[in-house]
């Protein structure tokens, strides 16, 4: 049974998408199914990760075509990893969509789509072939377009425009460097295209294939300078739809980085220059974006850009340590925010407003759910020894160790800008007196939701605490997690002999 263990999350929401379009017009049923549905996919991820911590890199190959001719699936630590950390923030979106999202939205095939979504995400971490982890993307571009335009107002379409313009022209420079990388190998399984790459004797054309592969991967990463299309676009559709998004949308390219520039290139002086470069003027201008913003989710779209730099740094220097710092922000990054948007979904739904000059007295409005936000919002921060804090210790440790010294000086920076941008924010909406707009006083939407909307919207809040709580206080086995996972990056001759079945 366990044999192709790393298929049924993939599987199970294939089928969770189609039974939920023949429940097109039950919404209650859509939402029990898709709570339930996710719960039963976080029990099969919790078991793949286990397998694969205990029994080392598993693979099934498609159709029993022998590598590298088939359609390979491949779960090594990371990408065991990152299919539970998607199947935690999924079965959270889930719950919280099910009390948040309008039935009118829901009506128009909401949570159909949404499987659809944690399929292509599951997909692209979990296959082993190039051109497969491209059909993986444009699913996920397709589904999340999809998700964007639900409700058809304007300012979600134009988000939408901008978002899937910028994700196509990813995509088509993506496509191009496959041609490339096939022209040169003739092989698209990634770890036959190891050992083909290396040999390939003109090295100019494999450094140029390798920075298509960084632009294309770049946009659909938001790094600098191409974020441009995300805090356009994010703020748009309902809170939950930006939680998966800046939970995990970014978090795929950022991945593929990872796996490109771990497994088929080499990080040589000109690609570490540029991923170093990258990464700094993304921690700085996503920093200097969040600093000038007064709408709270605009506010945490640049933040995800901010973010997003801590691993491009990591992957930028290459090191064991390095590599580990990037996997636990990455960890942390995810669960926060998720998180994050839920929040802020949860605070339009009281205040009616997303602009911090307009709001304020929630903490004497609402002191409970005032206290549950304040670990989110400080996770983020990293204040010790919330779960953003280790990562950034290793990353200043790496960066120490290979004289980065720029580097440490913007993770420095992006950290305090942060710290600056949360503590206004907190200020701003928690602690203020609130001005008393007439059309807003006592907005009665949060209050009139039955309690079982209100337990489905803040029962996945307090769910993501305690992870990101488990993440900070248990600290110690994350590292040693992301160790791990380092370590296999560093020394990929596992992934390759697990595909290839080599000894």
């Amino acid at each position: 049974m366990t044999e192709h263990l790393l298929m049924y999350p993939i599987l199970l929401q294939m089928f969770l998408a189609i039974v939920l379009m023949f429940s097109w017009n039950r919404i209650g049923w859509q939402k029990t199914i898709s709570i339930l549905g996710n719960t039963l996919s976080l029990g099969f991820s919790v078991w793949l990760l286990m397998d694969v911590w205990d029994n080392g890199t598993q693979t099934v190959q498609s159709g029993n075509w022998a590598p590298p001719f088939g359609i390979s699936f491949v779960a090594d630590t990371l990408a065991a990893t990152l299919v539970l950390l998607t199947s935690i923030a999924g079965l959270a979106v889930s719950s919280f969509s099910s009390g948040s999202v309008i039935p009118a939205r829901l009506k128009f095939g909401f949570f159909p789509i949404f499987h659809f979504l944690l399929m292509g995400l599951y997909g692209a971490f979990l296959t082993g072939d190039i051109f497969n982890l491209y059909v993986w993307f444009e699913i996920i571009i397709i589904t999340s377009f999809v998700l964007l335009t639900i409700g058809g107002e304007k300012a979600q379409l134009e988000g939408a425009v901008k978002y899937f313009t910028l994700n196509i022209l990813a995509s088509i420079i993506f496509l191009t460097a496959i041609a490339v990388l096939y022209g040169l190998t003739g092989s698209l399984n990634m770890a036959d295209l190891v050992d083909k790459v290396a040999a390939v004797e003109n090295r100019t054309l494999v450094q140029v294939n390798a920075l298509l592969f960084l632009v294309g991967f770049g946009i659909k990463s938001a790094v600098f300078p191409l974020y441009f299309w995300l805090p356009a676009s994010y703020h748009t559709p309902p809170s939950a739809v930006s939680s998966i998004f800046g939970g995990l949308l970014t978090k795929v390219g950022v991945y593929a980085l990872i796996r490109i520039f771990t497994l088929i290139f080499e990080v040589d002086g000109l690609i570490e220059n540029v991923l170093l470069v990258i990464a700094a003027l993304t921690l700085f201008s996503g920093a200097i974006g969040a600093i000038v913003q007064n709408n709270i989710r605009k506010i945490f779209s640049y933040l995800v850009i901010c973010h997003i730099g801590y691993m491009i740094a990591g992957l930028g220097m290459m090191t064991e340590v390095a590599l580990a710092g990037a996997i636990f922000y990455l960890i942390h990054d995810i669960i926060v925010k998720t998180n994050l948007f839920m929040v802020s979904g949860v605070i339009y739904k009281i205040k009616a407003n997303h602009n911090i000059k307009k709001l304020g007295d929630l903490y004497a409005d609402s002191p409970k759910l005032s206290l549950l936000f304040v670990i989110p919002l400080f996770s983020l921060v990293g204040i010790p020894p919330l779960s953003g804090f280790w990562p950034k210790l290793s990353l200043i440790s790496a960066g120490w160790a290979t004289e980065n010294y720029f580097l440490i000086a913007s993770i420095l920076f992006a950290s305090f800008i942060t710290l600056f941008v949360i503590v206004k924010l907190w200020g701003e909406v928690f602690w203020k007196s609130g001005e008393k707009l007439p059309e807003l006083r006592n907005f009665p939407y949060f209050k009139k939701l039955k309690p079982v909307q209100k337990m489905q919207m803040i029962l996945p809040i307090v769910m993501l605490a305690f992870v990101s709580l488990y993440i900070g206080f248990g600290a110690e086995n994350i590292q040693q997690l992301a160790s791990r996972i380092a370590f296999e990056l560093m020394d990929n001759q596992e992934y390759v002999e697990a595909v290839l079945k080599r000894s």
